[in-house]
């Protein structure tokens, strides 16, 4: 197994050397594969898409898990270039836009990062391009091989706190006040602790209400971070902070966190984070979806 983990990260080094153009193209073909025989997360994006776009057709659905599948791919192997090509092949190929005055300074900032496929590109991105210390909370992978490949990269760029679950709520609100700004991804199914029920499309979803906790113990500004796929690398749009967040009601934080990622989603829907469990946890009473 050691092998195989280290010939992984071998083979993501090579590939790092490669144009971005054929890297697109292995990525595409790797995706086409991976759409007809990953047939459990086909299962469980086609499951999410009938849940979220009842509107659409099945060859609708079908067309855009399929382009998912691609994206995952494409953006599975661009971490060769993220984390091991030239920094300024990096550089070059990632742009940030928007409100970027939003990262300047040191006031408390918790950045709103949904899953989109490129997250650790728009991560690269702030980390290269800013200087300030990004902090985010990771799940370490099983494999401690491959958790320390993806560490490292995560990593490659500043000084990067990773914190995990376990590190406590102090320490990351601690951070947040010294003005390390927080990337933050709360839009995942983590079970039924510490999470409340709040519509996601229409469906009851099983969600953290970290952003909202976050925000108001760190006193910090909440800004979106939407990373998107482009052909030419990646573009990552810082969007104006929020003015309305938080409240005084987490439920009600977390909803509106939830209406505005559907927004979001709605413009670049194939580059969402559909193979995720997102409804596995059901309220009380209600059957299982998957």
């Amino acid at each position: 197994m050691k092998m195989v983990s280290h010939g992984g990260v071998w083979f993501m080094r090579a590939l790092s050397r490669l144009p971005l153009s054929w890297l697109r193209a292995l990525g595409w073909a790797m995706g086409a594969v991976l759409y007809v025989l990953a047939i459990p997360r086909r299962r469980v994006a086609d499951i999410n898409l009938t849940l979220c776009f009842p509107q659409q057709s099945p060859q609708q659905r079908r067309a855009l898990v399929l382009r998912t599948f691609i994206c995952f791919a494409q953006t599975w192997l661009d971490r060769s270039w993220l984390w091991h090509g030239d920094p300024q092949v990096t550089l070059r190929r990632l742009k940030l836009t928007g409100d970027v005055a939003q990262l300047e300074g040191h006031a408390p900032t918790l950045l709103f990062a949904p899953h989109f496929l490129g997250m650790d590109a728009g991560a690269t991105a702030l980390s290269q391009q800013v200087p300030r210390q990004f902090n985010t909370i990771v799940t370490p992978q099983r494999d401690p091989i491959v958790d320390a490949w993806i560490s490292k990269g995560r990593r490659r760029f500043g000084n990067a706190r990773l914190f995990t679950r376990f590190d406590g709520t102090k320490t990351i609100v601690a951070s947040l006040r010294a003005g390390e700004p927080l990337y933050l991804l709360p839009d995942m199914n983590f079970g039924p602790q510490e999470s409340i029920f709040v519509p996601f499309y229409g469906v009851q979803a099983a969600t953290v209400p970290s952003l909202s906790r976050f925000a108001r113990l760190g006193r910090a500004k909440v800004v979106p971070v939407i990373t998107c796929l482009t052909p030419q690398g990646y573009e990552t749009r810082v969007l104006p902070a929020w003015t309305d967040f938080p409240s005084d009601d987490p439920v009600a934080d977390t909803a509106l966190m939830n209406r505005r990622l559907q927004d979001y989603i709605d413009t670049m829907p194939e580059q969402y984070y559909w193979v995720h469990k997102r409804f596995k946890t059901r309220p009380p009473g209600e059957p299982t979806v998957y």
